[in-house]
């Protein structure tokens, strides 16, 4: 399997949610808690990440009977204002998303765990409580549901090669050396007539592609329980050579893993995906199947 990290929470999934509006956390010299994810009781409390820096450690705060995976924070450098500044800049983005991302992870190392969006904050412990109580019914839900399961990213592509067929100097049918006589001039019909061909060609590829991701998503629809179907990313994240078709996260069980390599693996030997990439990442935290946002709403 891909072991590519996972998108941070702020990306577009695998799996993630987008930034939470951050409470008003404001005082210097004050402290906020920060609030990663939400699990049950009986979690073992074994948490290896750090959290964010300059905050303490990270801890399992009882709400109830549910637990929330908490870190005090600095309220100055959590301010609205601050916030704002820092997750507008890319590289103190890259490393708030994965502090949180890391945090996530050694809460679903410990069983199932609801992770919260980034920069979900409150102005004290009791805040988080009375707010995992308000919604302990919908938590309990969601951790019954990805419970023995996790998260598996899967994204298809076209390759350059499958899209783009070569470059033909006019007359030939091959490219032009630099400096070689190329050939004979054509008419502008048969120009045009060229042009159509390629662009018919690359549609049949692209049509092609289509098929290979729908029988992508169809064999591993067999092993999941649950799929959320993304918006495929453009050239700016996959870059210019790949064209992504597929891009969707699936609720897998723990122990069926094993199936899905084999099934990626037949996929990726048939003489049909020519020209077609298949990248797998996983197992993640469940960030595509449990709902934090609503929580985060509330300071």
């Amino acid at each position: 399997m891909n072991s590519a990290p996972h998108p941070p929470p702020t990306a577009s999934p695998s799996p993630a949610a987008s930034p939470a509006a951050p409470a008003p956390v404001d005082g210097a010299g004050s402290w906020a808690t920060y609030v990663f994810a939400v699990c049950r009781s009986d979690h073992p409390g074994s948490l290896s990440a750090v959290g964010h820096p300059g905050g303490g450690p990270l801890r399992l705060l009882e709400a109830g009977s549910l637990r929330a995976v908490v870190q005090d924070v600095p309220a100055a450098e959590f301010s609205e204002t601050a916030l704002r500044e820092r997750l507008g800049d890319a590289a103190e983005l890259e490393r708030c998303a994965r502090a949180h991302h890391g945090a996530v992870t050694a809460a679903a190392a410990g069983g199932p765990t609801v992770p919260m969006p980034l920069a979900t904050l409150y102005l004290g412990d009791e805040r988080v409580r009375a707010a995992v109580g308000e919604n302990r019914g919908r938590f309990r839900l969601a951790l019954d549901r990805v419970a023995g399961r996790a998260e598996w990213a899967v994204k298809v592509h076209l390759t350059q090669a499958g899209t783009t067929a070569r470059s033909a100097a006019p007359g030939t049918g091959e490219t032009a050396a630099p400096g070689r006589d190329p050939g004979p001039r054509v008419s502008g019909r048969d120009y045009l007539d060229r042009l159509r061909s390629r662009q018919h060609l690359r549609e049949q590829r692209r049509e092609s592609a289509l098929a290979a991701a729908q029988q992508v998503d169809t064999a591993v629809r067999r092993l999941a329980v649950a799929a959320v179907s993304r918006r495929p990313h453009g050239p700016e994240v996959t870059g210019k050579d790949r064209t992504q078709i597929m891009n969707t996260a699936y609720l897998i069980a723990e122990d069926r893993s094993g199936e899905l390599t084999a099934a990626i693996g037949r996929l990726r030997a048939s003489p049909e995906f020519s020209g077609v990439e298949i990248d797998v990442s996983g197992p993640w935290a469940p960030y595509s199947f449990t709902d934090g946002g609503e929580l985060a709403a509330h300071p």
